[in-house]
């Protein structure tokens, strides 16, 4: 049984009042260890090393602290294997995805801020023959980063290392559902250098030890990704606390394929983006919208590829479609799927739970599913599912496809598939949506902002925009 702990002032201990939540292999539906369920004691006890462990690592040189997140960059690389099967144990990903994506994903964050924490720069302006005005942003003290189960340690770091880079001290908090790979960074920044307390890892529930993060006195500012609900409730409770809040919430994202796509390219992009992660992935594509000259084609053509993706054991090497994140969700999809039945969806493929043998007999698969015949205001085509499921559309004209993918209450990222140059830059201008890919999906710069707009999100995260979030500006006005 894999029992784990909490990172607490550089070294792991067991949470305070000895609480455990179960660790479930999706693939498998058994119980293979026990995570944390920490409470306020735990944070109390985090907060306290943060505080001590605070004005050191605000004090360290830049070039210091870039060398210590370089070494954790360089420490998750050369553990490539360990956390890649880390990850699809607890996710239910297959392995070489986790290997392919989510690993060098989480390094690169590191490396990225790493180096960003020394080029951070802030303004000056100059009032001409009276002052000068410049900006100082120092970082906020102590902040909490709480992340999702669908990317589990390439979303973590996403927040960690930001933070980090600007100079301030993390209480994070993993998924309760996939905290494995959280759990062994801690060993990972000790090899690292980092010093004790900066970085503290809490395992357990959003009710529990989540909650204890946001409503902290001493934590200053809180990044959230997950659920729009739950989002929701973050910022009923820290608004009247006036904390900096940083929330990157649900999707349902559209995507316009257009008659003159590239029609190759474009069916086996727009399924990946559908399907890839067993479609839980926040920018994943889920309303698909196609203009009507070529829709039977499209349509087909998607059918195909779906019937021929299996869901298998994600420990296979062969896999490319591996298991729901647990139980609970599978049956939030399935339920999603007849409510489609139900509203006069047509399943085209897929609707199904899979069933295995061998040692997966208990796992959570699901069929990759395409639906249609749903109009825009049906609740698959509004409510964000998470899953394995798209709905297509026809659409007739450049206005009717903007007006469907704007009927939406999200607004985080969506994709053009055209070659008419004009058509991509006048659509991605009227897309309400934080980010637009165009002719690709998934292509990312560290560099640009990511985020949503509407119910997707408050802030934007990556680049400069992360460090911003994770500091406080100040203007000093010096007269001559």
């Amino acid at each position: 049984m894999d029992i784990l702990q909490n990172f607490i002032d550089g070294r792991y201990q067991d949470p305070i009042h000895k609480n455990y939540l179960d660790n479930i292999e999706p693939a498998t539906g058994l119980v293979y260890g026990k995570t944390p369920n920490s409470c306020q004691d735990d944070v109390e006890l985090a907060v306290n090393a943060a505080q001590k462990a605070l004005p050191q690592w605000q004090a360290m040189p830049l070039e210091q602290r870039a060398d210590i997140l370089y070494a954790i960059a360089q420490g998750i690389e050369s553990k490539l294997d360990e956390l890649a099967l880390a990850e699809s144990v607890d996710n239910g990903k297959p392995v070489s995805l986790a290997k392919a994506v989510d690993i060098p994903r989480a390094a690169s964050n590191f490396k990225f801020f790493a180096h960003a924490c020394s080029q951070f720069a802030s303004e000056s302006h100059s009032m001409t023959g009276t002052a000068t005005n410049y900006t100082l942003r120092q970082a906020i003290g102590i902040v909490g980063c709480i992340s999702p189960w669908n990317l589990p340690l390439y979303l973590f770091t996403w927040k960690i290392a930001p933070a980090l880079a600007a100079g301030n001290c993390v209480i994070a908090k993993p998924s309760e559902v996939t905290p494995k790979t959280a759990a062994l960074l801690g060993e990972i920044c000790q090899a690292a250098g980092l010093p004790k307390g900066v970085l503290n890892i809490l395992h357990g529930s959003g009710a529990s030890v989540g909650s204890a993060i946001c409503n902290h006195k001493k934590i200053k500012a809180i990044s959230f990704t997950g659920g729009t609900a739950t989002g929701a409730a973050i910022a009923t409770q820290l608004a009247p606390q006036f904390k900096k809040l940083s929330l990157e919430l649900g999707g349902k994202n559209p995507a316009l394929v257009f008659a003159d796509c590239d029609f190759d390219d474009t069916v086996e992009q727009v399924f990946r983006a559908s399907f890839a992660n067993q479609g839980q992935i926040c920018l994943c594509a889920s309303r698909i919208y196609i203009e009507r000259p070529i829709f039977e084609k499209f349509k087909q053509a998607l059918v195909v590829k779906a019937q021929a993706l299996i869901p298998q054991d994600p420990a296979s090497p062969s896999s490319k479609m591996g298991a729901i994140v647990s139980k609970v969700h599978l049956d939030k999809v399935l339920s999603y799927i007849e409510l489609a039945k139900s509203e006069g969806g047509k399943i085209l493929v897929g609707g199904a739970q899979v069933n295995l043998a061998g040692r997966c007999a208990n796992g959570y698969f699901l069929q990759p599913t395409i639906i249609e015949n749903l109009p825009n205001q049906a609740q698959c085509n509004q409510q964000e599912i998470f899953g394995p499921v798209i709905t297509l559309q026809a659409f007739d004209n450049d206005e009717e496809a903007l007006t469907l993918a704007n009927d939406s209450q999200y607004g985080l990222a969506a994709t053009l598939w055209t070659n008419n140059l004009a058509r991509a830059h006048k659509l991605s201008e009227q897309l309400n949506t934080g980010i637009v890919w165009v002719n690709c999906w998934l292509l990312r710069d560290l560099r640009t902002p990511f985020g949503g707009m509407n119910h997707s999100g408050v802030g934007r995260e990556g680049g400069f925009e992360a460090m911003r979030f994770f500091t406080e500006s100040k203007n000093v006005c010096i007269k001559y």
